[in-house]
């Protein structure tokens, strides 16, 4: 989730250990951390934690021993923004696939040194997780971020290998996990979310297109593949009648973990989606408002405190003041 509550240099801060060891210490079976920039010129929002530099390690190590101390898997989401780094942040005009308007930016296409560097990066980060103490870790395809962009027919507009088909445009995301892949140990998680189809910032997207894509990934030697569903119970736009996840689950066989997110509140909603082939559920704003809500579903009448929070609910929770104020941007989720 992002929180907004590393130091100014992307290092840990003490709110942002609160926040994930408190999930920890609830009975979250997995705990990941916020989108993790890989390089500089990926940083999207200032109080991003960053696994681009040595000097993060001391706080990258601090926490993954202290969540290891209450017994979870913790893992660390890899991220680049691509146009979506913030230019005031980086002191960068910010690169992407191609020189195509996004959210009103219109950012530099990508050069071969760019995506060359990008790839290394990722890998240096993964390596970075890995020497911290980390299970594993998550490359970020979804959202319309780096790898999404070059995946999005929207966004990708390039006539080289790295546009045009699919396997083009996939290629970004497979040479990234090829690079991650080959890095780290076998044992070390590698996982991989990515956005089935258009919805919000993620433009440009095919379901079809997606299904193969999920078959490459597994190919490429990924251990789990998160879905962003934002709303779990909700079919596919392309193909009203039909859930996604049977349809990815039939894309990558039986034995590949899939993970599912979007709207998961109750034990219900949780065992809804692993009816339908899911093998375990991600939460965002239902685990915010209820730290240790894995305990709690195990009383099957139990049900979650839903939004609107107040301030001091969020406080309460967990939560850094600053990381509350940030929960007002979305609706209705705060009260006062």
């Amino acid at each position: 989730m992002t929180n907004l509550q590393s130091n100014a240099d992307g290092n840990l801060s003490n709110d942002e250990l609160a926040w994930l060891e408190s999930r920890a210490a609830g009975g979250y079976g997995v705990i990941e951390t916020c989108a993790a920039y890989v390089a500089d010129d990926g940083k999207a929002w200032d109080g991003e934690l960053s696994v681009a530099h040595d000097h993060n390690l001391p706080g990258l190590t601090r926490l993954a021993s202290t969540l290891s101390s209450h017994g979870s898997i913790n893992l660390v989401q890899l991220f680049h923004g691509g146009v979506r780094a913030s230019a005031e942040l980086t002191g960068e005009t910010p690169w992407s696939a191609s020189a195509v308007e996004d959210g009103g930016v219109t950012p530099r296409e990508a050069s071969e040194a760019d995506i060359s560097r990008v790839i290394e990066s990722f890998r240096d980060a993964a390596l970075r997780v890995h020497k911290a103490g980390f299970h594993g870790v998550e490359l970020h395809g979804a959202h319309g971020y780096l790898l999404g962009q070059f995946l999005s027919k929207h966004n990708n507009r390039r006539n080289d290998s790295w546009g045009g088909s699919l396997k083009n445009r996939a290629r970004l995301l497979l040479e990234t996990l090829h690079s991650v892949r080959a890095a780290v140990p076998s044992s070390f998680i590698v996982g991989v979310r990515i956005s089935p189809e258009d919805f919000g910032q993620a433009r440009g997207l095919d379901l079809d297109e997606n299904l193969e894509l999920s078959q490459w990934l597994k190919e490429g030697g990924i251990d789990f593949l998160h879905l962003s569903l934002w709303t779990a119970t909700r079919n596919t736009t392309k193909r009203p009648d039909t859930h996604p996840i049977p349809l990815f689950r039939d894309a990558v066989g039986a034995n590949l973990p899939i993970v599912a997110a979007g709207h998961i509140w109750t034990r219900a909603d949780a065992e809804a989606a692993l009816e339908k082939g899911a093998d375990a559920v991600a939460l965002g704003r239902s685990a915010i408002g209820n730290p240790t809500w894995p305990r709690d579903i195990q009383d099957e009448y139990w049900q979650p405190k839903r939004p609107p929070y107040t301030t001091q609910d969020l406080l309460d929770r967990g939560l850094s003041m600053k990381f509350a104020q940030y929960m007002k941007r979305w609706k209705n989720f705060v009260s006062d």
